[in-house]
């Protein structure tokens, strides 16, 4: 005979107990679905990057060397057989506009002539140099000394018109280039310069001078005191020009072979070199200019 289970107790609450509440159960949480490859969106369009500044193509001259410019002092140099040119750069528009003349020298030499932008000859060249599309790269001129210049032919006192123009310590290129310039025009056959205190060949110089430098030679004239002494026994006069002279040029002209001695910026004619002129005189000048700058 089965046995009966025993029935479960059934917990008895007292009446006054009030049945506790179940807290509510949580559903199940369901595993997420994964979501699928997202459709590719069009990428907003990113501002460019800032570019590096481009380098400029032409190099720094080396070497000695140095970047002459400019149409006139560019031709002049290359009618120059004794100018060293290395480089040639233009412009299209400066290549258009190129002389003949310095186009057969140029191809004479074996030099190419490269090509480059406005820009690149900006930042290549000194900060607002005026290259009219035109540079070249060269060697300084051989700056002949006084005794071999005078050795030459052309330095011959026997005209009576023969000018040279000698420099007091003229610091400034664009004077010492200024007054090659006038030296060229009015037909001087030099410009001599001490050794110390004067302004050296340089792309400043020769910019200034619009292609004189390679006309009318610069000479190293070393202690100008002794050059004008070596001048007088070749028979030039040597004539000073000073603001407190007496006499005007044209009533001071010796009327033959001249040396005109021009004074550095600010204080003109040292001492010394005053002394060893025959004699000063002053350009004639009309208020309120009463003196000239030496270019």
């Amino acid at each position: 005979m089965a046995k009966r289970k025993p029935a479960g107790r059934q917990s008895r609450q007292k009446p006054d107990q009030p049945t506790a509440a179940r807290p509510p159960q949580r559903p199940a949480l369901r595993p997420a679905a994964r979501p699928g490859p997202a459709a590719p969106k069009s990428a907003a369009p990113r501002s460019a990057a800032p570019r590096p500044a481009a380098k400029p193509a032409i190099k720094a001259a080396s070497g000695g060397r140095y970047w002459l410019y400019g149409r006139h002092a560019a031709s002049a140099a290359l009618a120059n057989p004794a100018r060293a040119v290395a480089r040639a750069i233009a412009t299209p528009e400066a290549l258009e506009r190129l002389d003949p003349t310095a186009r057969q020298s140029l191809e004479s030499r074996g030099i190419p002539l490269e090509t480059a932008s406005r820009g690149a000859l900006d930042a290549a060249l000194p900060p607002g140099a005026v290259h009219q599309g035109l540079a070249l790269e060269v060697r300084p001129l051989a700056q002949l000394a006084l005794a071999d210049w005078l050795a030459k032919p052309a330095a011959a006192a026997s005209d009576r018109r023969a000018l040279l123009v000698a420099l007091d310590q003229v610091s400034d290129p664009h004077n010492v280039g200024a007054v090659l310039r006038s030296a060229a025009a009015f037909g001087a056959r030099a410009v001599l310069a001490p050794r110390h205190g004067q302004a050296g060949e340089s792309a400043a110089l020769a910019k200034a001078a619009s292609g004189a430098l390679d006309a009318v030679p610069y000479i190293d004239a070393s202690n100008l005191a002794r050059a004008l002494a070596l001048l007088k026994k070749k028979g030039f006069w040597i004539m000073g020009l000073a603001g407190d002279a007496a006499d005007g040029l044209v009533a001071a002209d010796p009327g033959g072979p001249l040396v005109l001695v021009l004074g550095g910026e600010g204080k003109g004619l040292r001492r010394l070199t005053r002394e060893a002129c025959d004699l000063v005189a002053r350009l004639p000048t009309r208020p309120p200019i009463d003196q000239l700058n030496v270019s």
